[in-house]
């Protein structure tokens, strides 16, 4: 066995499929099952249950555990021997959501590709609850998140403070509340939503941070069924119905402020929600005994870019 083989193995556990897993690698089918059956030969134990999908024998499970460890430690070494001979190449995999990623990267990956032009940056797209879990399996260098206080394991480090915002149309408000605004506004201040329980929504998955936010709110309000219109993880989509009046949104102002242009903004009514709709956006990272001087870099150039310096 070599390294080629740990990652053809952790590629199959990954895929559940001989077929997807060998696209994933541009190998054929039958190369990397023959190369699966050569392990089990060499290894003199069965590794896989071949089933659709695929499923790990115990041995399995046991050489998927050494597989990873043994990947961790070759990449460190790569990583740690591009920063000695200062030839920096490789991949670094940045975990973010879709919508913060279009808001964020493209400025921060352009100015890091200046520096490091042999450096792949891979953007992986997932919830806020998707990255965290990547990231503790490995699955991702550095993740941009909202992580909580602390996760053993993993650095943290402050990037930028967000905070969620109700927004709803001003034609679609007037047409249920007339003009209740500085009324609805001080029973917001009031931690008082009711005003809110007849009213549609369009609402991000529970498992990202406005999603999570707004049904927080939402059941403080005594609001147990909101009407909800329409759900989306995108949220540029969720802004894009909000304008055009198919309901109430919540959604992290910066996110809003850089998807709509000046006059769809004018014609939203913005709710702030209080302390509780405030969140910090920070990075995260494995401790590891080496660290890819790249994160670094990367991080750095990303707080660069925030705060103009």
């Amino acid at each position: 066995m070599n390294f080629s083989s740990m990652e053809y193995f952790i590629t199959v556990a990954q895929e559940r499929s001989f077929t997807k897993a060998a696209e994933q690698l541009h190998i054929t089918q039958q190369s990397l099952s023959s190369h699966i059956a050569g392990m089990e030969k060499e290894l003199d134990c069965q590794l896989l249950v071949r089933n659709v999908p695929l499923k790990l024998t115990y041995a399995g499970e046991v050489l998927l555990r050494y597989a990873k460890r043994f990947q961790t430690e070759w990449t460190m070494l790569q990583q740690e021997f591009s920063d000695i001979s200062q030839n920096q190449k490789g991949i670094l995999r940045v975990g973010i959501s879709m919508t913060r990623g279009r808001t964020l990267l493209p400025e921060i990956i352009l100015s890091f590709q200046e520096q490091f032009p042999n450096i792949l940056v891979e953007m992986v797209e997932d919830t806020n609850e998707g990255l965290n879990q990547r990231l503790l399996k490995g699955e991702i260098d550095l993740a941009v998140a909202n992580f909580p206080e602390s996760m053993p394991g993993i650095t943290l480090w402050d990037y930028y403070q967000e905070e969620v915002v109700l927004l709803i149309s001003k034609a679609q408000f007037r047409e249920l509340y007339g003009d209740r605004v500085d009324e609805c506004r001080e029973m917001i201040r009031n931690d008082n939503f009711s005003f809110l329980k007849d009213f549609p929504f369009v609402l991000g998955h529970a498992a990202d941070i406005g999603g999570r936010i707004a049904r927080a709110f939402l059941r403080r309000a005594g609001i147990m069924q909101p009407i909800i219109k329409a759900m989306s993880d995108n949220a540029e989509t969720l802004l894009s119905l909000c304008v055009q009046g198919a309901g109430a949104c919540f959604c992290a102002e910066n996110l809003a402020r850089a998807f709509l242009s000046e006059e769809e903004m004018d014609s939203l009514l913005l709710f702030r929600l209080g302390p509780d709709a405030q969140y910090r956006i920070r990075f995260g990272y494995i401790k590891q005994s080496y660290q890819w001087s790249a994160v670094e870099a990367f991080m750095s150039e990303a707080i660069r870019h925030r705060t103009g310096q």
